[in-house]
C-alpha cells in the first residue's frame, strides 16, 4: 500500500450550488491533497453544468446515475457497477438517501471503508428515518459524521447510532466562485447608511423565514428605517410572500431570488440573521464571519459552536419574532459593538477553512482505511 493513493467516491444525490450540503461535499471534493488521494464523485440525479465544469477542470472523475425519482432504484446499478469495477478505498455518502445507498450497496460490494455523513434534519417527527438511521445506516457504515455536538448527541440518544461510530467534523467555509462587484445598495435604492438586514437560504420550511418577516415587521417598530433582504429560492417563497403582504411591510423587504454573488450581498448587509429551526452547522454562518458580518441566529445545531453569544453574535430563541427582533435592533443601533463581533468571529475563521476541514477529513480516511486493512 506504501506510495498508492486512496482511491475515494463520493456519493450525493446531487452536485448543485444553491444547496449547504452540497457545496461542502465538492469543496472537500476538490481540496483533498491530491498526492495522497484519487477522489472521484458519483450524483445518484445529477450536477449542475457550473459545478460539473469546476470538477472537470479541477480533474475529478464524475459518474451521473440519472435517476429522476425516489423509487427510480434501478439506475442504482450503475453504482454496483462502478464499485466493482474501481476497487475503491473509500465510499463517502452525504445526506440521508446516499447514506443509505451508500451503506447497503457499498457494504454488499465489499468497499473496505464506509462513510455516512448527515449535514442536518431535525431529528423527530419521522420514526422511519430515526430507525433507519439508527438500526440500518449506523450499523453498515463504518463511522457516521455528524457536524456539530448536538447533532452527535441526537444520533446517539435518538437514533441509537452506535457511539463508537459517530464522528464530529464541523463543516468548512467554501469560497464562492463568483467575485461579483454587485453593489446591493445601489441595486436596491437605498443609501449607504440605511440599516440593512440580510439572509441567504434555501427557502424551505426548516429556515422558518416568516419568523424572520414578523422580526421585521417588529424591528421597524423600533429602527423605522431598516431594510431585509433575503436571496434565495425555494418551496416557500409563495408563503413569504402572502406574510410580507399581510404584515404590510413590503415596501423594506426585498426578495432577491436566487444569486450567485453572495459575498457581496453578505458584506453589504449591517446584520445577517438566521431564524431556523434546526440547522447542522451551517455554511452561511461561516461566510458571514468571512465577510466580517454580525450574525442573529436561533440557537438551534451547531449555531451555538460557531456564535459565541454576545461576543461573535447573538442568540435568540426558535419561533421567537420579538426576541429577534430586538437582537437584531440592539446592534443595528451600535455599530461599534457590530465591529467587535465582526473581528472577535473573523478570528475563529482559521478553524473552519476548507483546506483545515479537508485535513481532517483525510487523516479520518487514512486511519479508518488502515484499520480495515489490519
Amino acid at each position: 500500500m506504501s506510495g498508492r493513493r486512496l482511491r475515494v467516491l463520493f456519493l450525493i444525490e446531487k452536485a448543485i450550488e444553491s444547496g449547504g450540503a452540497e457545496r461542502f461535499a465538492v469543496g472537500l471534493i476538490t481540496h483533498l491533497p491530491r498526492d495522497r488521494f484519487e477522489p472521484w464523485l458519483c450524483t445518484t440525479r445529477h450536477a449542475d453544468p457550473a459545478t460539473a465544469r469546476a470538477l472537470d477542470d479541477a480533474g475529478i472523475r464524475q459518474v451521473h446515475l440519472g435517476r429522476r425519482a425516489k423509487w427510480d432504484v434501478h439506475r442504482l446499478a450503475g453504482l454496483v457497477e462502478l464499485l466493482r469495477r474501481e476497487r475503491f478505498d473509500v465510499l463517502h455518502a452525504h445526506m440521508f438517501g446516499s447514506n443509505f445507498w451508500g451503506s447497503v450497496v457499498g457494504r454488499a460490494c465489499k468497499v473496505p471503508v464506509v462513510i455516512a455523513h448527515e449535514q442536518t434534519w431535525s431529528y423527530e417527527d419521522d420514526r422511519l428515518r430515526l430507525w433507519v438511521d439508527g438500526r440500518v445506516i449506523g450499523r453498515l457504515a463504518t463511522c457516521f459524521v455528524a457536524v456539530s455536538a448536538a447533532d452527535a448527541e441526537r444520533m446517539i440518544e435518538l437514533e441509537g447510532v452506535p457511539a463508537e461510530k459517530v464522528v464530529q467534523l464541523p463543516n468548512a467555509y467554501i469560497p464562492r466562485p463568483d467575485h461579483s462587484t454587485s453593489d446591493l445598495r445601489a441595486e436596491l435604492g437605498l443609501g449607504r447608511r440605511t440599516p440593512l438586514v440580510g439572509t441567504v437560504a434555501v427557502l424551505r420550511p426548516q429556515k422558518a423565514l416568516t419568523v424572520l418577516v414578523d422580526a421585521h415587521a417588529r424591528l421597524l417598530e423600533r429602527v423605522p428605517d431598516a431594510h431585509l433582504t433575503i436571496a434565495g429560492e425555494g418551496e416557500c417563497r409563495a408563503q413569504i410572500e402572502q406574510r410580507i403582504h399581510r404584515l404590510g411591510v413590503a415596501r423594506s423587504v426585498h426578495l432577491l431570488g436566487l444569486r450567485r454573488d453572495v459575498d457581496a450581498i453578505v458584506g453589504a448587509i449591517d446584520v445577517a440573521a438566521m431564524s431556523s429551526d434546526f440547522e447542522g452547522l451551517p455554511l452561511f454562518g461561516l461566510e458571514c464571519m468571512a465577510n466580517h458580518t454580525p450574525l442573529v441566529a436561533t440557537a438551534v445545531g451547531g449555531l451555538p459552536e460557531i456564535v459565541d453569544h454576545g461576543r461573535t453574535g447573538l442568540l435568540v430563541p426558535r419561533r421567537d419574532p420579538a426576541a429577534l427582533a430586538d437582537a437584531i435592533a440592539d446592534l443595528l443601533i451600535d455599530p461599534a459593538r457590530r465591529e467587535r463581533m465582526a473581528v472577535a468571529a473573523d478570528e475563529r475563521l482559521s478553524a473552519f477553512t476548507i483546506d483545515a476541514v479537508a485535513a481532517r477529513f483525510a487523516e479520518l480516511y487514512e486511519r479508518l482505511s488502515a484499520e480495515a486493512r489490519r
